[in-house]
């Protein structure tokens, strides 16, 4: 890794850190340069370019919202036949606080409200000279990005229902049908197909809201200074309650997290049916 940091990114200075990370798709080790420590995640799978693509994407539009902290891509290297990697900044990660967990609910809110206040902006500067931040209309994302493993159909949509439907939803059951042909799966999706009707019939319509995407508890810490830190993104534009579908999963997120989330996102009616729905989603994805 020391020869491909100096190769790609011209560091003169590379030596191990002694810091190692990642989870069960990707390994990474921690490097100092010249320039300060950086972490490099490197995955020799097919594929895997295009995952740390999606990745880089991610983390540069959470950073760009200034609400949260996350590591700052730096460059995705294609190794080839072996694989790809993902250089970033290194963030040093310490304990959690009690106190922390109510500060990351409320900067989790204000990321997901970030492209609602600049959608807001860019409609009251319409008749005024001037530029700033344009926000993102419509649901999805720029790049494929992975959920684990699995790529995310992420072409963007107008309507959340339909993208959740088509863009989540579908392609996981097909996924399952193609691999093993559930048959039970088979007959039952009509009837799911049928239920989301039901549970978005009166949704309240929202604007698309960056997420992580796969914010379980494993996938976010504290810096070493105290401030929540989230990683490993499924970013794309969407719903903010689907982000609650796999906190929802597994746990981990209390009564004072909600409570400072919901301070600025308030609940909506039928939130809880359709934050079910949306851990549908992560359920499949480990079936």
């Amino acid at each position: 890794m020391e020869a491909i940091l100096h190769r790609h990114l011209g560091y003169e200075k590379v030596d191990p850190a002694g810091h190692s990370g990642g989870g069960s798709i990707s390994r990474g080790e921690a490097y100092d340069t010249e320039f300060g420590r950086v972490f490099a995640k490197h995955n020799a799978k097919r594929g895997s370019f295009e995952m740390f693509e999606g990745e880089y994407a991610g983390l540069a539009a959470i950073a760009a919202t200034g609400a949260i902290c996350c590591p700052k891509p730096i460059k995705v290297i294609d190794l080839g036949e072996n694989g790809a990697c993902l250089v970033t900044d290194y963030v040093d990660m310490g304990g959690r606080s009690r106190g922390l967990v109510q500060k990351f609910g409320k900067q989790l809110a204000e990321m997901h409200n970030h492209n609602a206040k600049l959608l807001k902006e860019a409609e009251q500067r319409e008749n005024f000279v001037g530029s700033g931040q344009e926000g993102q209309p419509r649901f999805g994302f720029e790049k494929t990005t992975c959920c684990g493993a699995l790529p995310l159909r992420n072409e963007f949509m107008a309507s959340w229902p339909e993208f959740y439907v088509q863009n989540r939803l579908d392609p996981q059951v097909q996924r399952i049908l193609e691999k093993n042909g559930d048959r039970a799966l088979k007959n039952i999706y009509p009837e799911l197909l049928h239920a989301c009707e039901k549970l978005f019939s009166d949704y309240e319509a929202v604007p698309p809201a960056l997420v992580h995407g796969d914010l379980w508890s494993g996938n976010w810490s504290s810096t070493a200074e105290g401030e929540p830190v989230i990683f490993d993104p499924a970013a794309f534009y969407g719903d903010p309650e689907f982000e609650e579908g796999i906190m929802n999963m597994f746990g981990g997120f209390g009564k004072e997290f909600w409570s400072a989330y919901h301070e600025i996102l308030p609940s909506k009616p039928g939130r809880d049916k359709r934050v079910l729905l949306y851990e549908l989603f992560h359920n499949l994805n480990h079936w």
